[in-house]
Parts: structure tokens; C-alpha cells; sequence
């Protein structure tokens, strides 16, 4: 009798051991892009902290293939995927399927070697590359910027600003959308400068207001205020 009851007992664990394996085994692989960079990525995988990738490098079954400004190449569960900033995938079962980051989600930006946190805005369908900038009253564009943008500046108010390049002209704007990553901001007050100065866009005080800033270790996250 009792090795009836141990071979059941042996059983029910073999079967609890495979239901297992099987559970996991069909269990979704979701990686998330919270970053973008020069063959670097920011990832968060299946909900975990995120995590600084290198080209070539592969954590939980995802490889970084390649990455720039724009887009990240993975292997995720041995299938190719490619994807933007904030945007999401999910690989399993023999299945894959991405999608854009919630409307307003957080944001999660990676410190570089200097301190600085940068990441990818959106004006007018455009994508521009911003740098956090406590020192600017607001959101500041270089002319250059603002074309590829088609924000029709000189329509605001001319004022003069001192530049290291001496005086130059600027003009007061509202843009009505500001999309930084999956945060939307409607009605935010920016400077354009004539000329290619500033490099990238300045998210100045106008739109940091409107957000609460977290910093973690060197993972600054941004979340919506209003």
C-alpha cells in the first residue's frame, strides 16, 4: 500500500513539475523601450527594473542586435523585432505583437557619462532629441529645429536674448501639443532662437512644471502632473 502511495505521490509531482515547465514555457517574453541610444537600449523586461543593454548583450532570453536614436533591433524568444522609443513587445507562445506605450505612461530616461539626461520629443509628427535642463525658463528651440518641426515661430513675439554669440533673436510661442515619449502636454509655453543653437531641444521649466521627477540611481522618471 505504501508504494501505491509513493509511486501516486511521484506521479502527481512529475505532474505538477511538467504543468509547470509548460507554464512557463508558453509564458510571454514583454520587453519595453524606455531608452534609446548609440548602440545602447533601456529596457524594462517582463515588468523588471530597467535594465542598461549593450549591443550584443542578452538577458532573459532577449538579445540587442542594434540601436541608434531612433530604433532598437532585438531577438526576443529567437525571433526579430524591431522597436521605437516607448514602444512595447510581447513574444510567446509562437506569437509576437507590439504596441505603443499607454497615453501617459511613465517616462524613464538613462543618465549619460556627463549627468545628462536625454531622450526623443514629438512636435507636429516631428521627433527631436531633448536634453532636461533645470536652467531654462522653457522649452527652448533652436530656428533650425523649429522649421523641421513647422512650428511657425515668427508668427510669436520678438524679443532679443544674449547668446555666446552676442545678441540674436528669439520668439515667444505656445505649442499646442508637446509629446515627450507617451506624455502629451497641450499649451506649453517655448522660445525659439535663431540660428542652430541650441544642438537639441531644451525641456525647460515650461514643461517640467507639469511633471514629477523621480531620480533613481541614474534612471530619471518622469510622470504626468496635469
Amino acid at each position: 500500500m505504501l508504494k501505491k502511495q509513493g509511486a501516486l505521490s511521484l506521479l502527481v509531482s512529475l505532474f505538477l513539475l511538467i504543468f509547470l515547465f509548460s507554464t512557463l514555457a508558453m509564458a510571454d517574453t514583454q520587453v519595453n523601450v524606455v531608452g534609446l541610444f548609440n548602440n545602447r537600449a533601456l529596457v524594462i523586461i517582463n515588468g523588471g527594473a530597467p535594465k542598461n543593454m549593450r549591443a550584443g548583450q542578452t538577458s532573459n532570453g532577449v538579445k540587442l542586435i542594434s540601436a541608434n536614436s531612433s530604433a532598437a533591433t532585438f531577438v526576443i524568444e529567437g525571433r526579430r523585432q524591431v522597436l521605437k522609443m516607448g514602444q512595447a513587445a510581447s513574444v510567446g507562445g509562437g506569437s509576437i505583437s507590439a504596441e505603443l506605450g499607454k497615453p501617459n505612461s511613465p517616462v524613464h530616461l538613462y543618465a549619460n557619462p556627463q549627468g545628462h539626461y536625454y531622450g526623443n520629443l514629438n512636435v507636429n509628427g516631428t521627433s527631436l532629441k531633448y536634453v532636461i535642463d533645470s536652467g531654462a525658463t522653457s522649452v527652448a528651440f533652436s530656428s533650425k529645429d523649429a522649421k523641421r518641426a513647422k512650428i511657425n515661430y515668427k508668427n510669436g513675439q520678438k524679443i532679443n536674448m544674449s547668446t555666446a554669440n552676442g545678441i540674436v533673436a528669439a520668439f515667444l510661442v505656445t505649442l499646442n501639443t508637446l509629446k515627450i515619449g507617451t506624455i502629451v502636454l497641450n499649451n506649453v509655453k517655448a522660445t525659439v532662437i535663431e540660428g542652430d543653437s541650441p544642438p537639441v531641444v531644451l525641456l525647460g521649466m515650461s514643461a517640467q512644471t507639469r511633471l514629477n521627477m523621480k531620480q533613481e540611481n541614474s534612471v530619471l522618471t518622469l510622470t504626468k502632473k496635469y
